[in-house]
Formats: structure tokens, C-alpha cells, sequence
């Protein structure tokens, strides 16, 4: 039997979305499930009750226990008894509907795990971490490019103080699937994201630009102050932008750059970032995940390989690492560490014991209330021809 520390059982998941057709439903299933700490038992798969209860045995889940809709499944559940219910609600379903169900699962008192972007507007995500607050349950966001073993050797490595001060942040996501106008095929992921009714104020800067702005966040831990940004709309007639670039102030006098695009030709999901301080320079890339570059003048360029057995892995780096060297770690793996880190706090209320909630090494409501304020702010400073607003929101963590 997997245990999570006192807890000596597996943590009992229900899934929201992921039917027929879906693309991330399965990626947290599986992610959710990795290290043997939990198991799926329940889920409303769809919001068409019919497809939501035939999709059930794609992920073995009891018909008894697949629901029409999140809220019979919330309702169910509840009726169950205290070893028999989940604990926890996943969330994978468009924009518009994660804080309704976010907020619901909070509120029957179970914990959650929520795709990004956290909720639809800066309004509800606030509203959610208020919830979270007050119901003393964990909630984690998928930035699931901060569970990558380099990414976080990077981030202990400045924080400690190797690259000395941080001067520059440099984050890019690129992608080219959107370059024609296939929401005008019924392709299901096109659709609902360039559709501002269930996407949200911004496409491209919503979909992947967070994940490029969160990933400088954490890496650095640099405190942003205010932004710049132009979006814009190349392929006519779409109604939410498909490329996108913003500057950054920063809280210590460090300038960082935020750019992404849905619109580049061969570009697959790109995320890369470098970040320039004072002793050295460090460059990422989430497509060749398992090799980081190290940079000092005149040193060689290191290239540091995700090894879990090497003298130059932190602490951070190795607890990220699952395989021997040579042996290649990459999406499941990192979107199953935020899963894991998330699960020690799970644990931890299921057994009455305290736990902090917002010095989490995975992402929490206040990171997932700061990707919607970025979100916001840039929306706006765009819409003042790139007018300078503020980026310090008063939740903003460390």
C-alpha cells in the first residue's frame, strides 16, 4: 500500500473533464496516478451526461461512480462515507467552468487541482482564493512546467545565490497551430480557446503566455512591479489575440520579456527561458528538458544533465528526478511532481496536521490568482497601446 506520509492509503481522485476527445484529462490522470499515491475512483467526464458516462471506461472508473455532472458527482460523494469518499477534485475542463467547479468542490470541503488558467477573469480568481482561505483545503494549479527536474535545480541554484544578482529574464513560448483558422473546422481545442466567451480576455498570452510569465516567476523569485505589452490578432477575423509580447519591471531593478506566439510556422510547444545575473547565466528549454546551460565568462559553457547522482544536482533537482541518468524525464514526470508535492499537503489535512499553503514548491492559488492578474494587466496595457500599468498584486508571493 502507497502512503502520503501519516496518511497509510492512497488519496481517492475525482476527475472533472477528460471525455471523449480531450487531450488534458488523460495527461492528469495519468500525471495524478504516476507515483502509486493515489487512484481515480470517480469522475464526471463531460458536461454531456451521456458522453461523461460512456467515457468512464476509458479510465476504469465504476459506472456506479460515473456521474452526469460535477455536481451530482460532489452530491454522491458527499453521501459516502468518510474512507470511501474522494479527496480530492481535478479539474480539466475549458476556462469559463473551473471556478464554478473549483469553487463547489472547495466548498463541499474537498481538496483541488486545477488546470491553468486558474479561473476565467481576476474577479473569481480572487474570490477562489478567499474560498481556499477560509476552507483550509489545498488547492494546486497545474503550471506543470515547474515540476521539471532542471527547472527546479535553476530556481534553488539562484536562490541560493549562484548567478548573484538577477539582471535580465528572458521567457518565450512558441507555437504554430493556430497559424490558419481551424476554430472554423470544429477542431474542439482550437475552438474553445480563441473564443472569448469560454477562453477569457486574452488567446495566446492566456493559453501559453502564463506559462512562460509563471515559469520566470518561479525560477527567478523575482517580485514584478509593472508591464508593458502589445497583443495582437494576425489571422483575421479571430477575436482573441495570437501573438503577443511583454516587458517587465521588476521589483529589484531586473528587467524581464514575456513572449508568445500561436502563429510561428514548425513551432511545436517551445517554452524556453534564460535568465542573466551578475556571477553566470542559465538557459532552459522545455523541449530538451533533461540539459540546462550553465554560462560564466571566461569559464567553459557547462551543460548540466538532470542526473540525479551528480555532485552538482541540489537538493531540489534530485527530488524532481524519478530515473537513473540517460533515461529521459519530461511532461508526465513533471506534471506528476506537482501532483506528488501537492499530495504531502493533502496528506497533511487529512490528518489534522498543519501545513504552510503559500510556500509551496507547487503552485498554489496565489500563483494561479497572479497568472490571471498578468493576464488582466497585460489585456490592459495593450489596450492603451502598450501603456505601463501596474504588475504588484497584493497576494503576489515570494
Amino acid at each position: 500500500m502507497s502512503t502520503n506520509g501519516a496518511l497509510n492509503r492512497k488519496l481517492r481522485m475525482g476527475l472533472v473533464g477528460g471525455g471523449q476527445g480531450a487531450f488534458i484529462g488523460r495527461v492528469h490522470s495519468t500525471a495524478a496516478v504516476l507515483d502509486n499515491r493515489a487512484a481515480l475512483v470517480a469522475g464526471a467526464l463531460s458536461s454531456d451526461p451521456k458522453k461523461a458516462k460512456a467515457s468512464a471506461p476509458d479510465y476504469d472508473i465504476p459506472p456506479a461512480r460515473a456521474y452526469g455532472s460535477y455536481a451530482e458527482m460532489l452530491a454522491a460523494e458527499l453521501k459516502l462515507s468518510a474512507d470511501e469518499r474522494i479527496d480530492f477534485v481535478t479539474v480539466a475542463t475549458p476556462n469559463h467552468t473551473h471556478f464554478e467547479i473549483a469553487k463547489a468542490a472547495l466548498e463541499a470541503g474537498f481538496n483541488v487541482v486545477c488546470d491553468k488558467p486558474m479561473t476565467f477573469n481576476l474577479e473569481q480568481a480572487e474570490q477562489l482564493a478567499a474560498i481556499v482561505d477560509d476552507s483550509g483545503a489545498v488547492l494546486a494549479v497545474t503550471h506543470n512546467y515547474t515540476g521539471y527536474p532542471l527547472v527546479r535545480q535553476a530556481r534553488q541554484m539562484i536562490l541560493s545565490g549562484e548567478l548573484g544578482e538577477i539582471n535580465a529574464v528572458r521567457a518565450c513560448y512558441f507555437q504554430g497551430w493556430l497559424r490558419t483558422r481551424i476554430e472554423n473546422e470544429n477542431q474542439k481545442q482550437a475552438s474553445w480557446r480563441t473564443d472569448p466567451a469560454r477562453s477569457g480576455a486574452a488567446g495566446c498570452f492566456g493559453d501559453i503566455g502564463t506559462h512562460a510569465y509563471n515559469l520566470a516567476r518561479f525560477m527567478s523569485g523575482l517580485k514584478p512591479e509593472s508591464v508593458a505589452c502589445s497583443l495582437k490578432i494576425f489571422e483575421s477575423g479571430r477575436k482573441l489575440d495570437d501573438y503577443g509580447q511583454a516587458v517587465i519591471h521588476f521589483e529589484n531593478g531586473a528587467l524581464g520579456s514575456v513572449t508568445a506566439s500561436q502563429v510561428s510556422h514548425g513551432r511545436e510547444n517551445d517554452l524556453s527561458i534564460e535568465i542573466d545575473g551578475t556571477k553566470g547565466a542559465l538557459q532552459w528549454r522545455q523541449e530538451e528538458p533533461n540539459a540546462m546551460i550553465f554560462r560564466r565568462n571566461g569559464q567553459p559553457h557547462a551543460i548540466y544533465t538532470r542526473d540525479p547522482n551528480a555532485p552538482y544536482m541540489n537538493d531540489a533537482g534530485k527530488a524532481a528526478c524519478r530515473l537513473p541518468s540517460g533515461h529521459p524525464e519530461a511532461f508526465f514526470e513533471a506534471f506528476a511532481n506537482i501532483y506528488r508535492a501537492a499530495y504531502d499537503n493533502m496528506a497533511l489535512r487529512a490528518t489534522g496536521q498543519r501545513f504552510d499553503a503559500v510556500n509551496t514548491i507547487y503552485p498554489n492559488v496565489n500563483d494561479g490568482l497572479e497568472g490571471m492578474y498578468f493576464i488582466q494587466q497585460c489585456v490592459a496595457s495593450s489596450a492603451a497601446n502598450g501603456a505601463w500599468v501596474s504588475l504588484r498584486h497584493p497576494r503576489a508571493r515570494t
